[in-house]
């Protein structure tokens, strides 16, 4: 069956593996990036090549009109939405709260929080059955740092990811009655360039000895049980927290 999904922060790591398996599957695909056009366009031609319909969408999460500018996009360019992966995050470099900034916390929540509430606001206004919605798949991305705390390193993004977890939870169990399931995958140390972006590019490497697998996961591996929750394979799963993480 034919799906439209949208995935926020799409243009590289796991959000882009899960594009692509969408494709694999001959869904279309809307690829939310924040600002590199060329890695989302990248996305989107492997989209393509792996059978799927998709477009590149612009957009920054913690705007609002951007949110729904995205989702319009998606929709006029395939029709109703079906699936969304709510993906789109950030992390900043690793360091102790006591010598955080005001401003890291407003970015870091801004993104990692308000963002993901108004993804999942929009999905809920425009997937749910009650205001001429379809239904469908909510997929959050949470991360192991909620359970973990990531203490000395990203205490802050820790806490923006068990705000996915408690939004999960009680989302589940509001929409599931107009037809939507909204889960949260909880990835572990994956080996994607977010490290990088932390400035530390080889802590998922570094780390795992601390991981029982022995390794880092890959974005593929997580990818693939995103694309679990977003098809039928798990439509009696709702509100559930899927670690994805070497068993850390």
């Amino acid at each position: 069956m034919t799906r439209t999904i949208l995935i926020t922060g799409a243009s590289r790591g796991i959000g882009r593996a899960a594009a692509i398996l969408c494709g694999r599957r001959g869904w279309s695909v809307g690829v939310n990036y924040a600002g590199n056009e060329q890695a989302a366009m990248a996305t989107v031609t492997a989209v393509e090549e792996a059978g799927g319909k998709s477009i590149a969408i612009q957009g920054d999460v913690a705007i609002e009109a951007d949110v729904i500018r995205m989702f319009e996009a998606t929709e006029k360019a395939f029709g109703p939405i079906t699936g969304v992966v709510n993906n789109a995050g950030i992390v900043a470099p690793g360091m102790k709260l006591a010598d955080m900034t005001a401003e890291r916390f407003t970015r870091m929540f801004a993104v990692n929080v308000t963002g993901a509430y108004l993804v999942a606001r929009e999905t809920a206004r425009r997937m749910g059955t009650d205001r001429g919605g379809k239904g469908g798949s909510l997929v959050n991305l949470s991360s192991a740092a909620a359970r973990l705390g990531s203490p000395n390193e990203y205490v802050d993004y820790a806490g923006s990811k068990g705000a996915i977890d408690s939004m999960t939870i009680g989302l589940s169990k509001e929409l599931a009655p107009v037809g939507i399931r909204v889960n949260a995958i909880r990835p572990g140390l994956i080996d994607t360039d977010i490290h990088a972006s932390g400035g530390a590019p080889d802590r998922a490497f570094r780390l795992a000895s601390m991981v029982p697998l022995a390794r880092p996961g890959t974005a593929d591996e997580v990818a693939n049980a995103i694309l679990w929750l977003l098809s039928d394979e798990s439509a009696y799963v709702t509100g559930a927290l899927l670690d994805v993480s070497g068993g850390r």
